[in-house]
């Protein structure tokens, strides 16, 4: 056999060796991340886990928040940005879960602005509208809450204004 045959030979053996890590990858990807519970700040996710789960705690429920309800689910909320953990026990202590929590940014269309140092956030589904999101500038944010509020309680009022007609 020549030189040239041996390095088909070798080059087709890399090449498909290649093409089966390249296969195999997503598969590799997926088991590292089956124990990762992924959520938005701001929004909640139902996650189904055994049925004789007694307790739940939470690494850092500035994070995350965690809920228990029947039958096995609990209701994970993104409260933070970064990364938790949730243990699940049943009624003798033992762990049964124990997950980590990833907390990750809005994924609606956010538009940032800063002006200097101070960040402002809006939702942009078509019109831009001011939104609250952790890290904007004190006084955007308090001022935000502060309109939101008063709306809620002017709908509150007239709903149950409403109910008493």
């Amino acid at each position: 056999m020549s030189i040239r045959p041996k390095r088909r030979m070798r080059a087709l053996s890399t090449l498909r060796s290649l093409a089966i890590g390249l296969v195999l990858l997503p598969a590799a990807a997926v088991a590292e991340t089956a124990d990762t519970i992924a959520v938005n700040v701001d929004q909640a996710k139902l996650i189904k886990l055994p049925d004789h789960i007694s307790a739940v705690v939470v690494g850092n429920p500035l994070i995350a928040d965690v809920t228990m309800q029947p039958g096995g689910m609990i209701v994970v909320t993104g409260k933070g940005y970064g990364a938790t953990n949730v243990i699940a026990m049943d009624r003798g202590g033992k762990v049964v879960v124990d997950r980590i929590i990833q907390v990750e940014g809005p994924t609606d269309q956010v538009l940032t602005i800063y002006r200097g140092v101070n960040r402002e956030s809006y939702s942009c589904m078509p019109i831009c509208q001011r939104r609250v999101t952790l890290g904007d500038s004190e006084g955007y944010f308090k001022s935000t809450i502060e309109q939101a509020g008063t709306l809620n309680n002017q709908a509150t009022a007239a709903s149950a204004a409403a109910k008493g007609n």
